[in-house]
């Protein structure tokens, strides 16, 4: 299998999981277990280590806004709730890697329903599509630099 059939395959598993999450009425138990396990890479091994009972203690209190907001911040480790705004009764979710810069420059991951906990479960799927196409292009982890015309300066320290 290609690189770019996998990539094809992750963006439209994540267009699945996407559409279940904006056609549910409500959270639960089975919807907010197939998110974590076909959305990302860190639950499935985290599981295994029996990291995540915090988050199969929730699902079954059905404490969905808890189990949500844990499972940003067990998958996405490098990711913070931004905004969550209630407007003419939808919830609106933003998460964001860079909190500390202003809501016009940052480029937040959104999600958006009639129930709180499915907005930012939402805004979970839009990160996780977001890291996995940010990847490099195979075969080149560092890019091409070419020399510019001009003078060449030494900074190796040979004392």
């Amino acid at each position: 299998m290609s690189a770019m059939t996998t990539y094809a395959s992750t963006k439209d598993d994540f267009g699945m999981l996407a559409n279940r999450i904006q056609r549910a009425n409500a959270p639960a138990a089975e919807l907010v277990r197939h998110v974590m396990t076909n959305s990302g890479t860190r639950f499935a091994v985290l599981q295994k280590a029996g990291k995540t009972t915090h988050i199969e203690r929730l699902i079954e209190a059905e404490a969905w806004c808890d189990a949500a907001l844990a499972l940003v911040a067990t998958e996405l480790p490098g990711w913070s709730l931004r905004r969550l705004v209630c407007e003419n009764g939808e919830w609106f979710c933003s998460l964001t890697q860079q909190p500390n810069i202003s809501t016009e420059l940052d480029d937040t991951a959104d999600g958006r329903h009639d129930v709180l906990a499915l907005a930012i479960l939402g805004a979970f799927l839009e990160a996780r599509k977001r890291m996995h196409s940010v990847r490099p292009p195979p075969g080149r982890a560092v890019p091409r630099i070419e020399p510019l015309p001009g003078f060449a300066l030494c900074c190796d320290n040979f004392a």
